[in-house]
């Protein structure tokens, strides 16, 4: 069976990671934007990361383009960014595709493992998949869900 520690991706710093170093842990999985209406959201997945980090959780932040052209930025620049706006601490990756023949083979997954309004492709920034410790995709979250709506979904599984 298939799981997150299956995959690797780039860092934003450009380091390969392999996912698997995250096995064991409770992890939020979460295509994100620098000019998005939802990007304020990235104040809420860091309070996530700073509430139950110590607990064997963490948010994986995936910077993506393809909605209406919403993350136009460098690494280094989206990086800066979330560091110097919303105190981000939790890792971020390269800037990848989450729909089409080009998306990364996480977000290939994990819309095969948990489809959404629209089918099997992802609808806009901020979509969030729950990730139990054993690696399975437990749940899926649209772009209007807020971080702090999800809290009770974390605990259950922490």
């Amino acid at each position: 069976m298939t799981s997150l520690g299956d995959f690797k991706a780039t860092g934003i710093d450009g380091t390969e990671t392999d996912l698997a170093s995250y096995e064991g842990k409770v992890v939020l999985v979460v295509n994100t934007a620098s000019q998005c209406g939802f990007t304020p959201q990235y104040k809420g997945l860091q309070e996530l990361q700073d509430t139950y980090g110590e607990r064997g959780f963490t948010v994986l932040g995936f910077p993506c383009d393809q909605f209406g052209g919403q993350e136009p930025g460098t690494d280094e620049e989206i990086s800066s960014f979330c560091e110097r706006n919303f105190g981000v601490d939790f890792p971020l990756f390269a800037k990848v595709d989450v729909n089409g023949d080009e998306a990364h083979p996480l977000f290939a997954w994990l819309r095969k493992e948990k489809s959404g309004l629209l089918g099997g492709k992802i609808k806009w920034n901020f979509t969030k998949f729950l990730i139990g410790r054993d690696g399975a995709v437990i749940d899926r979250f649209g772009p209007t869900t807020k971080p702090e709506k999800i809290t009770s979904d974390i605990e259950r599984v922490l």
